[in-house]
């Protein structure tokens, strides 16, 4: 069952939201719905994603970008084997790095594909995500042992649509949707200072900049649509409680 929050974001405002950045980013909508209807064909009916359910509803769990302040975080991140992981794309890389196995990788295929490929044979759980500029890299996704899709637009088989624009936020979106009781950012820098383990190949740092900052806007909007607890150890977020990274036990006991 959906949760209130989402039920209400879903039907009342994530098209609204999802207009506005086709509109911003010049985006083409048609290349948007056909890159789902090519995702949803190649993945076939290799997963569910009410698997994901049992991993987030009514936890506390961590959703963890690929900012610079990743690499600081790690030795904190490794403390808690028994929290559900949600990690953005290039942040599995950083995990695997240092021994750690995302449970739910978020990802648009633009990250190191090799580390997503290793994520997945240990066992995470891979959200792939369909849009307009990614459809030569959706192959990708067969790959992978436990996979599902996501849209932005409308949903179609296999490929879903929880809400969110980069990897990061989506991460959040999924999260709220399948019910977490607690959603703990780390690595989530909205700065101007992208992660080393962001994406691999950064050709226009300025559209980089604008997405994040329209992914912040999300979130923000996100926090006041639902009845999660919503906590940030790095960059201020409007409807989220900063933290110490270092309060970490105290926050998910």
């Amino acid at each position: 069952m959906i949760n209130p929050g989402s039920f209400r974001l879903m039907i009342k405002g994530w098209h609204e939201k999802y207009l506005e950045i086709l509109k911003e980013f010049h985006y083409d909508r048609i290349k948007e719905i056909q890159a789902a209807n090519v995702l949803d064909w190649l993945l076939e009916k290799k997963s569910q994603p009410y698997s994901i359910r049992k991993k987030i509803s009514g936890k506390a769990v961590f959703v963890i970008g690929a900012g610079p302040s990743l690499d600081s975080a790690i030795s904190h991140i490794k403390k808690f084997k028994n929290i559900t992981k949600i990690v953005a794309d290039g942040s599995a890389q950083a995990l695997l790095e240092h021994d750690i196995v995302p449970d739910i990788i978020v990802t648009d295929l633009d990250g190191d594909i090799d580390s997503l490929r290793k994520a997945s044979e240990l066992g995470s759980i891979m959200v792939v995500h369909a849009h307009g500029d990614n459809i030569p890299r959706l192959p990708y996704s067969t790959l992978f042992q436990n996979c599902i899709g996501t849209t932005e637009d409308k949903q179609v088989g296999m490929v879903k649509n929880f809400g969110g624009f980069t990897d990061g936020d989506r991460c959040v979106f999924l999260a709220e949707h399948f019910g977490a009781k607690k959603i703990i950012l780390i690595g989530m820098d909205f700065g101007t200072k992208i992660g080393r383990y962001s994406k691999q190949v950064v050709s226009d740092r300025s559209t980089k900049i604008r997405k994040l900052e329209k992914a912040k806007s999300l979130l923000e909007w996100l926090a006041s649509n639902t009845n999660a607890k919503l906590y940030t150890t790095t960059y201020p977020i409007k409807g989220f409680e900063n933290m110490r990274i270092s309060d970490l036990r105290r926050i998910i006991s």
